[in-house]
């Protein structure tokens, strides 16, 4: 898995490391079932601290994408090829709906309203 980090983007680091990891499933190079390389190894590779790397890995888990196994290490979680495509036009809206100054709560009402 070869992973990438724009040196010009203002987001923090750990938004961009699960932003790299969640468009390398969506665009199938990290199938379900695959494992991750680890947080050390990913850290290196991309020259920032391991902690970072994690707190992203976290995140992604958080979402459903990732699986934490212990012996086994981080996978990839079933069904995340296609979950993680939702979730980037999710996120996509949160930011252009901040953009225009609306709140998630304002978002969250908006969705409640289509039928």
């Amino acid at each position: 898995m070869l992973l990438r980090l724009d040196t010009t983007d203002t987001r923090p680091l750990h938004e961009q490391v699960a932003g790299a990891i969640r468009r390398a499933i969506a665009e199938g190079e990290c199938r379900p079932g695959d494992r991750l390389p680890s947080a050390r190894d990913l850290a290196e590779a991309l020259d920032i601290n391991a902690n970072t790397v994690l707190r992203a890995l976290r995140s992604l888990r958080d979402e459903g994408l990732l699986e934490f196994r212990r012996g086994r290490g981080v996978t990839v979680a079933e069904g995340a090829d296609q979950r993680s495509g939702l979730l980037g036009r999710v996120h996509a809206l949160v930011t252009e709906a901040a953009r225009l100054g609306y709140s998630r709560t304002d978002l969250i009402e908006m969705i409640r309203g289509i039928p």
